[in-house]
Formats: structure tokens, sequence, C-alpha cells
């Protein structure tokens, strides 16, 4: 079987009861950007080093209750941030909800209650380093998504794992205890964020995507399908019109 890359990476999206609320405090916070021509039920933001997150409408959205599997996290984002306690001080001031604090990260919780990190770096700007997906199996995940986004496994530890590049938009693996998939579209099992994987031929991308472990989930647009991975979490397959 080959080993070219199925598609790119083309955005992390967060559910979110309220996608205006959610995209001005990211924006405020992080300095992201909001894309012209938005639907309804989405928003699409830019970072100024190279992210692009979905916001999408979720009005049964239930938020994760971190750090237990009752009602999974599922992923986190990793901010880089110059002092961390300023940068929860200040999150926290635009309407974050502070969950834990570290020696060189705390943990916080957004608007619509998913949980972020901001790790101590000596960059002055706010930036992100990485989404973090939470699975059974890092090593088995990370190699899964190597070959669906075309990144190479940087990094494998105890319980952890890295694809692609640190600067390079990466996608890192965590190992959690009492796994809990999400049961997409149980509105009882959420999702809360998923990938946007972009291809060009989507027959093709679908088949392969499949004969690496990915399982077809009904749902479906005019440029769009959904699958779910090893791990049971939803993503994308999306291409030009």
């Amino acid at each position: 079987m080959t080993t070219e890359p199925i598609g790119s990476l083309r955005a992390v999206a967060l559910d979110a009861p309220d996608i205006h609320r959610l995209a001005g405090f990211y924006e405020q916070f992080a300095g992201w950007r909001r894309l012209p021509r938005q639907d309804d039920d989405w928003i699409t933001m830019v970072t100024d080093d190279g992210w692009r997150i979905g916001l999408q409408e979720s009005p049964d959205h239930v938020p994760p209750s971190w750090p237990g599997q009752e009602r999974p996290q599922q992923a986190h984002l990793d901010f880089r941030v110059p002092d961390i306690d300023a940068a929860a001080d200040r999150a926290q001031q635009l309407g974050a909800t502070l969950l834990r604090r570290n020696e060189r990260w705390h943990t916080l919780a957004d608007p619509a209650g998913h949980p972020f990190d901001v790790c101590l770096h000596d960059d002055p700007r706010v930036t992100l380093m990485g989404v973090m997906i939470d699975c059974p199996d890092a090593k088995a995940l990370s190699h899964f998504y190597a070959v669906l986004l075309g990144k190479p496994v940087t990094y494998e530890g105890d319980g952890m794992a890295m694809i692609g590049e640190d600067g390079s938009r990466p996608v890192l693996f965590q190992q959690v205890e009492q796994y809990t998939a999400p049961r997409w579209p149980d509105p009882a099992y959420p999702q809360q964020i998923h990938l946007d994987v972009m291809v060009t031929d989507v027959e093709t991308a679908s088949r392969r995507a499949l004969e690496i472990g990915a399982t077809r989930l009904p749902g479906e647009g005019e440029n769009w399908r959904v699958f779910a991975d090893p791990a049971g979490k939803p993503f994308c397959l999306m291409w030009k019109n």
C-alpha cells in the first residue's frame, strides 16, 4: 500500500453554542482574524503563524468536563506565551475559566468550555504551538494521521507522539486512560473538535482513508464527507467544487 499522503491539514474546527462570542475571545486573546464571507453557522479564523481555525455553530453543544472522561475534551489547543500568569489573567478577563495552574503552563477553558494550555516560551507573541488529540494509543494514531495529513512522525515517547515539525502546524497525541470516544452525531457524546483535511480526488482519498483504518460516518455535503479515525474521532475530507 502506498505511503503517499492522502491529503493536507485544512483547518482545526471547534464546536460552540455561540461562535461569534468564541471568535471575539480568540481575536482578543490570540490575535486571530476572521475571514470574510462567513456562513451563519461557521466562522473561519486565521493566525499569524499559519493556522486556519473553524468555529462551528452547535446549539446543543455539551462542553467538556476536564480532566475526566465522563465528558472528555477529546483534544485541546496549546498556546505559547511569554508570561503564563499574565496570559491566564488576560484570558479570564475575556471570559475563560482557570482550570489548573502549573509551573510552566496553566490550563484554562475558553467561553465554549474547550480546555487549552498556555505554555511558557520566549516568543513575545501569543502563538498556537499545536493541537493535542486525546486517544487510547498515541503511537498508532500518530501513524494514521502521518499518512492522512502527509506529516512525518517527529516524536514518539511514553504515551505521547507528534507529527510535523515545530512551527509548521504540528499535531500531537496524548494517551489517556479510560478513553471515551465521541459518538458523532449524538450530542450526548460530542466530537468537540475535528480536523478538516483537503484532498484533490475524494474517491481515491476516501478509499485510502478506509484502507488505513478510518470509518465512514453518515454525513456529507457538496464538498465534504465525514469519517472517523481509528480512535473514533470524526474528521472531514474536503475538496474544491
